[in-house]
């Protein structure tokens, strides 16, 4: 591997203790490089103009700037960039923006270390990854916001955006952390196959990733998260 294929990370977060703590887990790690730290947003998006990184990991709870004030400041300006959000704190309604903004993965600082490694490489692969726990809690709130706004949920649906039974069974996976070929596993198929069903998931419901298919999908009440 050279090193123009390593992953060039940068890391955002205002507990030192932290920053050096993943950077010794992911330098262990093959095909990683932590090139930079922050402490807070502001910081992070100076670094970012410096070092050109491949990805942000990326704390929500930071002084002067926060990580949600980043996040949306870097998906406008690099969009190219990927985020992972990496917070301690509950969810609130800073999670349904960075979600809706596209950021590409979400998860809390008790992470196993192979669980945050694996979360780096499926966002650098083009795939959302988001914490069982994190969608779930999203979920309950968009549910709480169609029932107090007027619920979509049984609206009839274009004959264009209808998916098929087997897209919708595709798409209930898609909202576990799983990636595209171990949903292939589990459903005996191949991961091509499954490639395909998702691409065909974007376009019929016009989203632009996995994250923002699974949020429509919820908010038109259309799929049950599953218990998996």
């Amino acid at each position: 591997m050279s090193p123009s294929d390593f992953i060039r990370i940068l890391i955002v977060d205002d507990h030192a203790v932290v920053r050096k703590g993943l950077a010794m887990v992911l330098r262990l790690e093959h095909g990683l490089e932590v090139i930079g730290e922050a402490q807070n947003g502001r910081e992070g998006l100076e670094a970012v103009e410096r070092l050109q990184p491949d990805l942000v990991l990326l704390d929500l709870v930071m002084p002067e700037m926060d990580g949600h004030q980043m996040a949306l400041a870097l998906r406008a300006k690099h969009p190219h960039i990927k985020i992972l959000m990496l917070t301690g704190t509950q969810l609130d309604d800073r999670a349904l923006d960075l979600l809706a903004a596209g950021i590409e993965g979400y998860v809390f600082k008790n992470i196993e270390p192979a669980e945050l490694v694996a979360a780096i490489r499926a966002v650098m692969r083009g795939e959302a990854y988001l914490h069982p726990d994190v969608m779930r809690r999203v979920a309950e709130r968009l549910r709480t916001q169609s029932a107090r706004m007027g619920s979509k949920a049984g609206e009839e649906v274009p004959p264009s955006l209808a998916l098929t039974p087997r897209e919708l069974e595709v798409l209930e996976w898609m909202a576990t952390p799983l990636t595209y070929k171990q949903i292939a596993a589990h459903l005996n198929v191949s991961e091509e196959t499954i490639r395909s069903h998702a691409k065909h998931i974007l376009e019929k419901l016009a989203q632009p990733n996995r994250t923002q298919a699974v949020l429509t999908a919820i908010r038109m009440g259309w799929v049950n998260l599953p218990n998996r």
